[in-house]
């Protein structure tokens, strides 16, 4: 039995890391290996248990997680994953597999506004097709209280959600972005961005970041114009995340950070700029 490429994928849609993801698969299986050889064997479908359980586990998860999210330092962020075409030797295709496909850190700050329930919900019936009864057993409610908690998120996602601009437009959108940024032009920069962009940097406390969101589309091209100032050797990469193109930033130490763009109207709307160590992992 090896689920654990599904259960990290489900996990992580719900908890927004892949340390967290990794823990809740850990202790789902580590409660499966603890049920009785009977009741083990009297499970049909294994992978449907698996799911229902690590449902649970993330439900607590993101109960706590609020509270340890106050003393958090600055802004928290959602951790950004390459696609999985982009994903270098070593790694386990079926894990990254289920981590991109339809993952994008556009999604996951939206389902950050949630409430746990909700969310557990979501995640588990629209985005996985599990039904709504064996999604009331790992919540904890009736079927159609299931029911109306995924439709509620349903709701907040679409009214949330950043407007899905074509692929090749927001590509096109993000490269003319870098290039501004590239030139250190600010005009060229103010012109990509919404004039109500928000810029969003997690640091976690364990390197220097904004600590609060800078709004407004000059405020945010001189700062983002003046922290590349600060770092002539910066080296700005080109990748693929769930989101399509994106940033990531390099310089002799390695890996500084990942910059995700958001995309409505023709214009950047948000800029999620990842730098907290632990949540960049996977593209070191």
């Amino acid at each position: 039995m090896n689920e654990r490429g599904h259960l990290i994928g489900v996990a992580y849609r719900m908890l927004g890391t892949v340390a967290d993801a990794e823990d809740a698969v850990q202790e789902a299986y580590a409660r499966w290996y603890r049920l009785p050889s009977a009741e083990r064997d009297a499970i049909e479908v294994p992978r449907a248990w698996l799911t229902r359980v690590v449902g649970r586990i993330c439900l607590d998860v993101l109960g706590s997680a609020r509270v340890r999210r106050e003393s958090y330092v600055g802004e928290w962020l959602p951790e950004p994953v390459p696609a999985h075409d982009a994903v270098g030797p070593g790694a386990d295709p079926a894990e990254h597999a289920a981590l991109q496909d339809s993952v994008a850190l556009a999604l996951l700050v939206v389902l950050e506004q949630l409430t746990p329930a909700e969310r557990v919900a979501f995640v588990l019936h629209d985005v996985f097709a599990v039904p709504f009864a064996e999604i009331a057993e790992a919540v904890g409610r009736s079927s159609a209280a299931c029911r109306q908690l995924a439709s509620s998120a349903r709701r907040r996602v679409q009214a949330t959600a950043t407007g899905t601009a074509p692929r090749p437009q927001r590509d096109a959108l993000v490269h003319a972005f870098a290039a501004a940024c590239a030139r250190g032009d600010l005009a060229a920069l103010v012109a990509v961005l919404d004039p109500a962009v928000t810029l969003r940097a997690d640091g976690g406390g364990a390197v220097s970041a904004a600590r609060r969101p800078v709004r407004g589309a000059r405020d945010v091209a001189r700062f983002l114009l003046g922290i590349l100032a600060k770092n002539p050797g910066a080296r700005i990469e080109e990748i693929r995340t769930g989101d399509g193109v994106g940033h990531l930033w390099r310089d002799d130490d390695g890996v500084r950070g990942v910059v995700v763009l958001g995309v409505d109207g023709g214009r950047v709307t948000d800029v999620w700029t990842v730098l907290n160590p632990a949540k960049l992992t996977a593209w070191t």
